[in-house]
């Protein structure tokens, strides 16, 4: 055989071996892709996306647009060859598989957890919006989770109301941990609480609960890297009543990032005229009950996938306004926001026309 043809016959098995041996090698990544973008002032599965009774709603124009991201799974195991690809792809982001599933994860555990934030992003949405209308809302401190084996599980329950710890009243989650740190490991420390049951009825018979108890529990240490400290094993929250109700009908997201399009979304709603003055508005962004707005994970996905659906602007969290900036997509302007009243008066220039003063991302 020449040897001009015995070398490529030789470069191509090798060739050949390495592609077959990217195929078959897994390596510890994940990818992200663009996913869907939908409007909060329209419909999606056939129904509206807000739903608001009991309170007087106006017509509106435009979008105010959610965005999401697309990952692969927990178990899903990326090859070299589709690392390779996505490291090149414009649309597609490569990462290390642990920073979306941290400490080995499980997809499970992943999607209850997205659940959750995703519902709290909900009411803390609703909170936000009806405070800049100023709308009263009621709210109080409850047992947001009860971690199990701690001396907590079998005492407090989730949704059980926290009014006072030690005899000292809780207005804030914050309260609560900051009281019980004061004793040491081994120390009891007194909740006084009214049972979950017990909110539920006065809830839904429109009372004052009537009934609380007290629950004694001994604490214990922490076990996490900081200063050790007392511990009772509980995270707080916070729970609210609304004056009417406002229903969020979105199936198959997770996570907390639509919270400030949400928001927008139901302010817009409850007040005349359009909040967007007809234009295409793209966003994301965490909120919490004072509209505060919190950095999200993947914008860079969010902006592409906000402007292959028509979006001219996008509202940006702060926090994420120096990654977006460095790839955003042609035809789209990323504005700053680190609050919904930020947000709010951005959305005023875009009626009114005077773009000049917006506050853009890279400026």
């Amino acid at each position: 055989m020449p040897r001009r043809t015995a070398t490529m016959l030789a470069s191509t098995l090798m060739l050949i071996a390495l592609l077959c041996a990217g195929v078959f090698i897994p390596v510890p990544y994940s990818e992200m892709s663009p996913g869907p973008t939908v409007n909060t002032l329209g419909d999606h599965g056939g129904e509206p996306v807000l739903q608001i009774s009991g309170r007087k709603t106006y017509a509106t124009s435009g979008h105010l647009n959610m965005t999401t991201v697309r990952v692969t799974s927990a178990d899903y195991r990326m090859n070299l060859v589709e690392a390779v690809y996505g490291w090149l792809a414009h649309d597609n982001k490569v990462v290390q598989h642990e920073t979306l599933y941290p400490d080995g994860k499980t997809e499970e555990q992943s999607t209850q957890e997205n659940a959750e934030e995703f519902s709290q992003s909900q009411e803390s949405a609703k909170v936000a919006a009806l405070k800049e209308l100023d709308v009263p809302v009621k709210s109080w401190v409850i047992v947001s989770t009860v971690v199990k084996g701690s001396p907590a599980e079998g005492e407090l329950h989730a949704g059980d109301v926290i009014k006072a710890v030690d005899g000292t009243a809780v207005k804030e989650p914050a309260d609560v941990a900051k009281l019980v740190t004061k004793h040491k490991p081994g120390q009891d420390v007194r909740f006084t609480i009214v049972p979950a049951k017990e909110q539920a009825a006065a809830e839904k018979e429109k009372r004052t609960p009537t009934k609380t108890q007290d629950i004694t529990i001994t604490t214990t240490t922490s076990d996490d890297t900081r200063e050790q400290r007392a511990i009772v094993g509980i995270s707080a929250g916070t729970d609210h009543t609304f004056p009417f109700t406002i229903d969020i009908k979105l199936a198959d997201v997770g996570g907390p990032s639509a919270g400030l399009m949400f928001a927008l979304g139901i302010y817009d709603k409850l007040s005349p005229g359009s909040l967007t003055g007809g234009k295409f508005v793209a966003g994301t962004g965490t909120i919490d009950d004072e509209g505060k707005v919190g950095p999200i994970g993947g914008i860079e996905m969010k902006t592409v996938g906000a402007r292959a659906k028509g979006a001219q602007y996008f509202l940006t969290p702060a926090d994420n306004c120096e990654a977006a900036a460095k790839d955003t997509p042609e035809g789209l302007t990323l504005i700053k926001v680190k609050t919904i009243e930020d947000a709010l008066g951005a959305l005023k220039d875009l009626r009114s026309g005077d773009t000049a003063d917006l506050p853009k991302c890279g400026k």
